[in-house]
């Protein structure tokens, strides 16, 4: 009877132990930041690619992913690394495979999406200070081109988060000039261009207030031509 508590005791013991060696690994287990699907898929499809010398890289969300800028320019060199839906701390997150790479230039254009979240002009500043931080110091030779965020169109309801943002994107982009100025990088006003009078963005480039058609594209190429 005493050798059969004996066991009992033991084996509630050894339970015990993998119970509480389990939820230590679980606890000390690093996890993942919770951004999308889409963005944990391209992701992990840069960061299998092969580095290239003299990359030219475009990095930012949806409107950059769309633009299909090594065909634009006739340039083998461009690499595309935006993520739709990407926000500021996504790309600093993903920002060591950019880096990786000591790419000859990086155009960088970001923020909308923070601001959809409800995230401060002021915060999505400071976090776009960081990015090129730490991109002059994982990679001091590559020329950094910051780009305005995009005028958006509040006549257009499919994004409704988004095209109801122009006041703080006009202040995100008067500090990101400032910005521009004070890091010694290039500063490129997007926004006047693609804008109606009103400061909305034209449709003439757009079809859902947000996003840009083959026309759009084509004017920012016009716009950063010269900088390639």
């Amino acid at each position: 009877m005493v050798l059969k508590r004996v066991s009992q005791m033991l084996f509630l013991g050894l339970m015990l132990s993998v119970v509480f060696s389990v939820s230590s690994q679980a606890q000390g287990k690093k996890s993942e930041p919770d951004f999308s699907t889409y963005y944990y898929q391209r992701k992990s499809l840069f960061d299998v690619l092969p580095d290239r010398p003299g990359e030219i890289v475009f990095l930012g969300n949806s409107i950059t992913d769309g633009g299909e800028w090594a065909e634009l320019f006739g340039n083998s060199k461009i690499v595309n690394r935006g993520i739709s839906g990407d926000i500021t701390p996504g790309v600093l997150y993903r920002l060591g495979e950019v880096t990786r790479a000591k790419p000859s230039k990086v155009f960088l254009m970001i923020g909308v999406n923070d601001l959809a979240r409800g995230v401060s002009p002021d915060s999505v500043v400071t976090n776009i200070r960081t990015i090129i931080t730490n991109i002059r110091r994982d990679s001091p030779s590559t020329q950094i081109y910051l780009q305005s965020v995009l005028p958006v169109n509040p006549a257009f309801t499919i994004f409704k988060n988004h095209v109801n943002k122009t006041g703080q994107i006009r202040e995100v982009n008067a500090r990101l000039k400032k910005l521009g100025s004070e890091k010694q990088v290039m500063y490129i006003d997007l926004f006047s261009s693609f804008s109606t009078a009103d400061g909305y963005l034209n449709p003439d480039y757009s079809n859902d207030g947000l996003h840009l058609t083959g026309k759009g594209y084509l004017l920012w190429k016009s716009i950063i031509e010269k900088f390639l």
